[in-house]
Formats: C-alpha cells, structure tokens, sequence
C-alpha cells in the first residue's frame, strides 16, 4: 500500500499550482464555472488560465500556452473540445507537467471513434510519465486544501467522509447533501472512464488520507477485480468501506456503458466481491451516506443487541420494528440498570425496551441521567434515541416561569445548545454508539445543535436503525478479514 504521498492522486488532490484550459470570459462556458468554484473556495496555490486570445481569464493573467507560463505547473485541468486533447496532453508533458484532470467528455463512453482518441491520450500521458484523472469526470475536491475542480461551489465544511466516483457530477450534487446533515467531504475524487487512475488508486489514496475516516465509493463496473479485492481487504481492517453499486440492474449496466463505457457485472457477482473485501453494501444513496456517518461518527459495538430510548410510544415501536427488520436485537435491560432509572422513570412511563418516559419535566433526566444508565447496561451494546424539543415549547415554558419576553429567545437558545452540549458530551466519553432519530427538519434549532455536535440524527427510525446494523455489520466483516 502506498503512502499519500507516493500515490498518483497527491499532488492531483494537494496541488501548489493550476493551469487550467478551457475557462475563459464567458460565463456560460463549463471552464469557466470550474474556475469560479476553485476560487469561491479560496485555494491558495497560483492560477494559470491558458487562453489563446483573452489577456485575463475573471481577474487572472492568462497565457496564450502552456509553454509561456512563469513556472512548472503542478496539475493540468483539461476542459476542451475532445479532438485537441491529446495535443494539449503533449504540451504540458514538455512543459513537465506530470499531473492532469481530463474534464472533457466524448471518449471511450460514445463507442469506437472516442475509445481511440482516449488511447492516443493514455500513449501521450505515457510517453511523458503523465498521470491523470478522467477523461469524462469532474476532477476532485479537497476542502482542507480550499481545492475544488467542479462545477459547483462546495459549501459544506471539511469533513470525514472519502469519496471515489465513477460518476463525476455524483461528487458535486452531494456537496448540499451532506451539509443538511453537518457532513462533508475529506476528499472527493471522480475518476470517470479511469484511463490512467482508477478506483483502485483512488482508495489507496483514502485509505492513507489522514482527514478520512470512511470510504465511500460510486461504482458502475470494477475493472482490476483481483487487485480492487486485494486493496480493500488492505484497507477494512482500518477504515470502513461503502459501496453503492448500479451496474446490477440491465437498466443500471445500459446507464453506466453509456456514461463511462464502464462494464458491469450480475448483483450476486459484486455481492461476492463485496463480501470478499470487507466492503459494506449499499443499496441507495441514502445507504451510502446514511451508513458512512454513522461509521465515521461512531464506535463499532460489541454485538447486535440495543436499547431504544424514547418519550412518545409510537416513535418507539417503530424503532422497534425496523431494529427487528435489520436484525437487531432488543434484549431485557438488568435489574440493576431498572432499578437505577426507577427515580427518574413517570408511572406513566415504562422500563421495558424500548424504555418510553411519555413525559419528563427535567430535561437533564432525559438527555444525561437515562441514556447514560442504558448505556451502562452490560447487555446493551449501542442506544437509539429519539429526539423532540421543539423551540416554541422551550420559548414557552420560559415564558410561563416569568422570563422577561424580549429575553426569551436568547434563553431558549442558551437552553437548547446546553441540552445538545450535555448529549454530544455523553456521547463522547461512552465506547458505544449513540445515534439519535428525529421527525423534526434538520433546519430545528435543537436538531442543528445537535449536528454541529456531531451527534447524529437521522430523519426516521427506520434510517437509524439500518446505520446501527451497519456498525454492527462492519465489525463482522472487519473480524472475517482479519481472521482470513
């Protein structure tokens, strides 16, 4: 396994400098919206637009080639018309650029006329040492290097999770999606028709990140399957694997030879492959990110058997259901752990599992005193939680205690960031996972609290408790690689 800084990828992921083709003056031009988003983003390395006739390029001197420029660039972002590619491959190689993004589209994916003009491309890379991204992707992004090459502007903070697409836009359309949920990227890498660097490169690279801490991968066909398994049973024992493949489906194999000439293969043959590498499966894109946060936010438990905590009866059986659907397991809680939570449990309430308070009039009962006695328990590995504080009650209940009104909403932000700060801090001092499920929007002053914690909530028991089986799944597949 390489280090990062052996890997292809470095200094495509950790550029000091950019000259990048394509961008110019008009804003409808795809160059130009990269350019813009590697800007927004504040990348700090020097920006050389390449321009034939333009003298700056939004704000920057351009060059009319490559081989005018002050320095030795280190990464080519590529984003012209197919047919002068592998021309514009040449320059850089004599200039000595040896990383590139191929942006550009129209290769192997449309049929013979592409594939050969991407070989030309791959003999040119070749004969100057070149290693490069794509053609037909997106490039990267790596927030802690303020380093972006798509089209959209990331606007999510720098986060644990690793990506390697075989889908370019896939990468960019997340960046909105993981924010809704306090997530985001370490790095993200689209690697399109994987002409020179593929998926393999991409989580060797991951795997040796040391901002990620899960890997999640786009896949539409594997093309070195032997060495994919080998990498990844590598990389399992240390870091988490998600995999979401659509090549299974006769729809999915005619999308992905369509959008990257990729060639899939039967369900059960990537099953096996999964299986094989330690990799967990998903089957949606919620799956794959729903299972990565969990897996990069949370201890792995000791084995399947969990407690649901809750104060509404109907969000507790139905953790309780989906916990039975995803083979969880809710065992009796001890009479230790029962006679601990009797001052703290209503008569109204109930001790079995899910354990269901219906009401509490102390907060910190609920948030700090039950959860930690739950997680106490010797029979339980892991707690659900269910979540409801809505700010209008909180406003009003201050309100009611004779809180002067212009003063409510200030207190009832300093209540609700204390009772997320309890959470996140229980949460943190325990070795086994807690993950929290919510009906609110994630938009909801506690539910915000709460993932600027990093204490997870997922938007449904059924999603929370697929995540925990997730963790669980991992330690069975981690233990079965190691073991083999």
């Amino acid at each position: 396994m390489r280090t990062l800084q052996e890997s292809p990828l470095y200094r495509i992921c950790n550029p000091r400098s950019v000259a990048v083709f394509g961008a110019s003056n008009r804003f409808t031009a795809m160059g130009t919206t990269q350019l813009v988003a590697l800007k927004a983003l504040g990348y700090e390395g020097k920006i050389y637009p390449i321009h034939p006739t333009e003298s700056s390029v939004l704000g920057l001197p351009a060059f009319r080639e490559v081989q005018e420029l002050p320095e030795t660039p280190d990464l080519a972002l590529i984003i012209l018309p197919t047919k002068i590619v592998a021309d514009v491959l040449e320059a850089c190689g004599r200039k000595g650029i040896r990383h590139a993004i191929v942006v550009s589209g129209g290769f192997a994916e449309i049929g013979d006329g592409g594939a050969e003009l991407q070989e030309q491309m791959v003999e040119t890379a070749d004969r100057y040492g070149i290693r490069f991204l794509g053609p037909n992707c997106i490039g990267t992004v790596n927030p802690y290097q303020a380093f972006n090459t798509t089209f959209l502007e990331y606007d999510a903070k720098p986060g644990f999770i690793g990506m390697a697409s075989q889908s370019g836009s896939f990468v960019t359309q997340m960046f909105d999606y993981l924010d809704r949920f306090g997530l985001g990227f370490s790095t993200g890498i689209s690697v399109g028709n994987e002409a020179n660097i593929d998926l393999v490169d991409a989580l060797e690279y991951l795997a040796a990140c040391p901002h990620t801490r899960v890997i999640t991968l786009y896949i539409e066909a594997i093309r070195r399957g032997r060495t994919f398994i080998e990498a990844a049973r590598a990389v399992t024992p240390h870091k988490p694997i998600v995999a979401y493949y659509v090549g299974g489906s006769e729809a999915g194999s005619k999308a992905g030879r369509s959008h990257t000439g990729a060639l899939a293969g039967p369900d059960r043959l990537y099953d096996g492959v999964f299986r094989q590498s330690g990799i967990l499966r998903a089957r949606s894109i919620e799956e794959l990110f729903d299972y990565a946060w969990a897996l990069g936010s949370c201890p792995v438990p000791e084995s399947h058997r969990v407690v649901i905590q809750t104060h509404s009866g109907g969000p507790g059986a139905a953790a309780a259901d989906a916990c039975g659907r995803c083979g969880l397991e809710l065992p009796d809680l001890s009479p230790g752990t029962l006679e601990r939570l009797a001052p703290h449990v209503p008569g109204t309430g109930s001790v079995g599992n899910p354990v269901d308070l219906t009401f509490t009039k102390n907060p910190m009962e609920y948030f700090a005193d039950i959860p930690r006695v739950l997680l106490d328990d010797p029979a339980a590995s892991g707690l659900l939680m269910y979540f409801l504080m809505p700010s209008r009650i909180v406003m009003q209940a201050l309100e009611s205690m004779g809180v002067p009104r212009d003063q409510v909403a200030e207190q009832a932000e300093a209540f609700v960031a204390e009772q997320a700060r309890v959470i996140a801090a229980l949460r943190e001092a325990q070795a086994k996972p807690l993950i929290g499920f919510s009906f609110r929007s994630h938009s909801d002053a506690f539910m915000r609290a709460l993932l600027e914690r990093g204490v997870p909530v997922f938007p449904s028991p059924e999603r929370a408790a697929a995540a925990m089986a997730a963790l669980v799944e991992y330690r069975r597949l981690r233990e079965k690689v190691s073991r083999s």
